[in-house]
């Protein structure tokens, strides 16, 4: 089996060259591909000391989908990959293993078209990003079908574009990447393969370090492009259910966890929610 590495850039900062050391050092041999949208602080040339090649694109075409689409057409011209994984400049590997457990179900399982791993909070995390990463991402694998929709509901079809595998054949078979969704691409397509008779797995033992310690405004904007998403693809809350009542549930335990750490961190906190709640509802009107 052969497999592909495509990670998408723009002004991916001083961490970017940890990331691509970390590359090198990882034991399942990728065919390598940087997609660019014209950085201006030498992501670029830094990535050229690492990588055998950059793709450049205008910085206003990129798309969350659309550019994933092209990197893997481009990719797939240079080599016949039967997997590709899929990360953000913003992670950092745990350990030179990281990309071989991700994949490793791909050779176990043929059901399975799409695969994400467990991410860890930086070591700059909040205490609010801190319990997210633990809630999206728990300590034990889990292989979802579509039958799981009444178990998980539209929890179902989560997964996360920073880091993930795909299997090339079972990505064509449901149309590749959407080129028209803002984001949560990612979800459009496990949506597709689950519905398909596909499976998604999450490997908890491919791990990354990966968060964000987002601002009130930040969500908001987040949130807004989100509810648009939902609003534009529809079938997918139709087929696995509705959010909102998992989030009441997240919110919920969220507060109470933070609380027992430090009770002013629920002030920010209920902030954020609000924030996400006006966002995603003014996105779901907007769409």
């Amino acid at each position: 089996m052969k497999y592909g590495l495509i990670i998408p850039t723009l002004n991916a900062g001083e961490q970017f060259r940890k990331l691509l050391e970390q590359i090198q050092e990882q034991t399942l041999p990728t065919e390598k591909l940087i997609v660019d949208s014209e950085s201006t602080d030498g992501t670029a040339d830094l990535a050229k000391k690492f990588f055998p090649e950059v793709l450049t694109i205008r910085r206003k075409e990129f798309n969350h989908g659309a550019t994933r689409q092209k990197a893997l057409e481009h990719l797939l011209k240079r080599s016949a990959v039967d997997v590709v994984i899929f990360m953000t400049q913003d992670v950092l590997l745990h350990d030179n293993e990281s990309l071989a457990r991700l994949v490793k179900i791909f050779g176990e399982n043929k059901t399975v078209g799409m695969a994400y791993g467990r991410q860890l909070p930086h070591v700059n995390a909040t205490n609010e990003a801190i319990f997210l990463r633990s809630f999206n991402y728990p300590e034990k694998s889990q292989l979802r079908s579509f039958d799981d929709r009444k178990i998980f509901g539209l929890k179902t079809a989560f997964a996360s574009n920073s880091f993930a595998a795909y299997r090339v054949d079972a990505l064509q078979s449901v149309g590749g990447f959407p080129s028209h969704v803002p984001l949560c691409e990612d979800m459009f397509v496990a949506a597709k393969m689950l519905m398909q008779g596909l499976k998604i797995f999450y490997a908890a033992d491919a791990q990354v370090f990966h968060s964000h310690n987002y601002t009130a405004a930040q969500e908001f904007r987040r949130y807004v492009e989100i509810g648009k998403f939902h609003a534009q693809e529809s079938w997918i809350r139709n087929t696995f259910g509705s959010a909102e009542g998992a989030g009441k549930k997240f919110v919920v335990m969220k507060l109470s966890a933070l609380a027992k750490k430090n009770p002013l961190d629920c002030i920010g906190a209920i902030f954020r929610d609000a924030a996400k709640f006006f966002g995603y509802r003014i996105g779901r009107l907007k769409g």
